[in-house]
């Protein structure tokens, strides 16, 4: 499981925006387009692979907890995982829910291991995505070293996400995919 600090210790929480980039910018596709992300690098390797990272309690940042509905010191359950294309990282993904969901409206979220959440997500017609919007993260933000420790960046160049709210049963779901730079070498 990962460390995540107090919220006391985190920069203010950051504005996610629903158009944060220029539509010429290389990963405006990639931020804006609310099909599946799973598909989309699947389309653009020969191999996706999910490496799970770890999966279990944690608190969340101050922002995840918001869109969770939680109180402040709350813990949720994490799943932390790294998209693989062709056994290149290309995308870290954080997803977050609520423990009471676990066992109701997200009981398929325990037992997902290795498989794409993506998958599961667009293939039940019963969830609806809302949202995306995007942000930078920078050092200032607690999940870009956890980015880079995970996915063995060396720089510490900012790097894109883009979240969503999922919601099944009126229960949400966060999904945070942290876009790595080899997401920019696939194939179109």
């Amino acid at each position: 499981m990962s460390e995540i600090l107090p919220a006391n210790t985190l920069v203010e929480c950051p504005s996610w925006r629903a158009a944060p980039v220029a539509a010429n910018h290389p990963l405006h596709g990639w931020l804006t387009d609310s099909a599946s992300l799973t598909a989309r690098i699947a389309a653009r390797c020969d191999a996706l692979r999910v490496v799970l990272l770890s999966q279990g309690d944690a608190r969340p940042h101050c922002d995840e907890a918001a869109l969770l509905g939680l109180r402040s010191g709350e813990q949720a359950c994490l799943r932390e995982v790294l998209l693989l294309a062709d056994e290149r990282p290309v995308v870290y993904a954080r997803s977050l829910l609520r423990h009471d969901s676990l066992r109701g409206a997200w009981l398929m979220f325990g037992g997902i291991g290795l498989r794409p959440l993506g998958t599961a997500l667009f293939a039940d017609p019963l969830i609806r995505r809302g949202p995306l919007s995007a942000r930078r993260l920078d050092r200032r933000d607690t999940r870009h070293a956890l980015v880079r420790q995970h996915a063995g960046l060396v720089s510490d160049e900012a790097l894109w996400a883009r979240r969503s709210c999922f919601v099944r049963h009126e229960q949400p779901l966060v999904v945070c995919e942290v876009f790595l730079p080899a997401i920019l070498a696939l194939r179109k």
